[in-house]
Formats: structure tokens, sequence, C-alpha cells
């Protein structure tokens, strides 16, 4: 399958098309960084094509062809350095209870060259999820009528792995943690320690927010801060699509590469991960199968270099690879 389409910027290059064939164009070991929400298991279908992992025939599949994206992920990634994978446990058919996709998740990294090193639960209000999925067991009127049969607002989950190896370049913070992506409100109290330049100990700003950021567990996570997507819906796509959220994007983004570093994700659906690579300093690179998330994502990135174009062009980058960064022809 060719390439049927690409942007290329000097902030961030976007491929229509299937992203084994685009990382394939990749240097070794080019990326700092990698964030993506996979299809999960089958769970949902999201197009027609042969080449979409959510049309595999079964849960076993799926796992044959994911582990062809791990190993390229595993081949791009600076040692040392991280994949952070989004996913969910998958609901097995006609009420036989849940599958454990994210320990498969983690098993086949393990086997692809990469420690697990963390997990961070994100808090799902369970009425809102009522709202979004319909599912019935999560109605107030399952506990009135049988609540042996009640479901539970499952969290998702960001799944970190550490490429086996030393990392060359420290991902360093000389003024701490600069900006906050959540719900709560920092304290008045703490703010004149912002951009705080003297002895880190003291910077009680950025120690509040790598507090929240440390955590396992997020429930301040603003689960309806997602790029523009009821666009990108086709008349027979699922009703559940709804875009990763944000703030997890952008915290990974912040705590797990350096400005000016190369963030890759190989399901871009409607450019939610380049986006928050743009919008911290970073570049981004991202592939999407289908053509309507596709058209999508230009759009949401377009959107994003005016709104954010103070920002974006406040410093000329590198994008030679020899430096570590992407030229302008790394996907074509």
């Amino acid at each position: 399958m060719a390439i049927k389409d690409q942007v290329t910027t000097d902030r961030y290059s976007i491929a229509h098309g299937d992203c084994i064939e685009v990382m394939a164009d990749l240097p070794d070991e080019s990326v700092h960084l990698s964030v993506y929400s996979p299809p999960f298991g089958g769970l949902y279908n999201y197009s027609s094509s042969g080449r979409d992992l959510s049309n595999c025939t079964d849960y076993n599949q799926f796992f044959e062809h994911y582990a062809f994206v791990v190993k390229e992920i595993e081949r791009l990634t600076l040692p040392g350095r991280i994949t952070a994978v989004h996913c969910m446990d998958v609901p097995r058919s006609g009420d036989k209870g849940l599958i454990d996709f994210p320990g498969d998740i983690i098993r086949l990294h393990e086997k692809c060259g990469f420690y697990y090193i963390a997990r961070h639960d994100v808090w799902k209000e369970p009425l809102g999820v009522r709202l979004r999925t319909m599912v019935k067991g999560l109605a107030h009127k399952q506990i009135v009528d049988d609540s042996s049969l009640c479901d539970v607002a499952s969290a998702d989950y960001l799944l970190l792995f550490r490429k086996k190896g030393k990392n060359p370049i420290p991902i360093a913070h000389p003024t701490g943690l600069e900006s906050y992506a959540g719900s709560r409100q920092i304290p008045h109290e703490l703010l004149p320690w912002k951009n705080w330049a003297g002895k880190q100990t003291e910077n009680r700003y950025s120690h509040w927010i790598w507090r929240q950021y440390a955590s396992s567990f997020w429930d301040d996570v603003r689960i309806d801060r997602v790029l523009p997507y009821k666009e990108s819906k086709e008349p027979d796509d699922e009703k559940h699509v709804h875009p990763l959220q944000l703030d997890v994007i952008e915290r990974v983004i912040v705590l797990r590469s350096n400005p000016n570093e190369v963030v890759l994700t190989p399901f871009m659906g409607v450019g939610s991960e380049v986006y928050g690579a743009v919008i911290n300093g970073r570049i981004g690179l991202g592939a999407e199968l289908k053509g309507s998330y596709y058209k999508q994502a230009k759009r949401n990135l377009e959107a994003a270099a005016n709104e954010w174009k103070d920002v974006i062009h406040e410093e000329e980058l590198d994008l030679d690879f020899d430096a570590g960064g992407v030229s302008q022809s790394t996907i074509t």
C-alpha cells in the first residue's frame, strides 16, 4: 500500500498510510518517545481495510500482527527511552467477563526488548461512561433489578515501557515542571515558584505538579479535553470513538522527552499525539490508515499551527537526523 498523502512542516510530519510502511522508512534509533492507543484487540472495528488491526479474525491474530508494530517501535526508539501505550480491559462477548488486554500488551513488549516500568490508571466517572457507552450494567436501574450484573466504570491504563540500554541524552528540567495539564487548581501560594531558577529543592510549584504526575492513579485528567473528532466519524463508525485525552498525552511528552525531540504515534487517529508534541515544543510524527481520521488530523494540526503560532515559531528547530532530529523527507 503506497502512502496516499502526507504533510510535512518544520514541526511535524504525518502520513495517510500503513504505519508499518511509514516506520520502515525511518532510521534506527531516530525516535525519542512514542505515545499511542492501539486498536483494542478487535473490540471495535475502525475501517473496512484488510490492513486495519481492528479487522483481525481473532484476538490471537491481532497480537501476531501487533507484534510487527512493537518490533518496529523498538528498532526506532533510542536506548533507554520510553514507549507509552494507552489501553483498557477488553470485554468478552456474551457477558463472559474481561480479557486482560493490558497484561498481554506487557508480555508482548517484554518479548520485544522493552522493560515494563509503570502503569497509570486514568479514572473515569461512572455516569459519564454510562452516557457515552450506554452500557446497561452502569445504569442505576441495574441495582434495582439485579445488582449481581452491575458493571464497573473501568479505568483506562497508560502502560510505560523502557527500551533496554542506557539513555544517551538525559531528559532534563532545569527549572522544574512549568505547566500543569489537569483539572485541579494549583494552590495560589505556589505561584511565586513558577519558572523558579534557584535551587530546585525549593521549587514548590514544580514539586506540586510532579506529585500529580508521579501518582499511579490519575483522577485529575479532563476526560473531555480532546481534539475535535466528530467530523471524522462515518455513518458506520463505532459510537464509542473518543480521542485520547490531551492531558494524558501532554504529561507523557513533557516528562519523557526533551524539547525538539521526536515523538512518534503509529495510530494517529485525529492527530492528538502529534498535536501534543507540537504545542510542547517537540517534533511530531504520525501515521493513520483511515482516510476520514487523517483528514481530521490535518485540520486539527493546521488549527494548532495557527492557534499556537507564537509558540511554534519561538525558536527554529534543527531537523537533521544526524543531530537526532527529523528531516523534511523522513516520511516519503
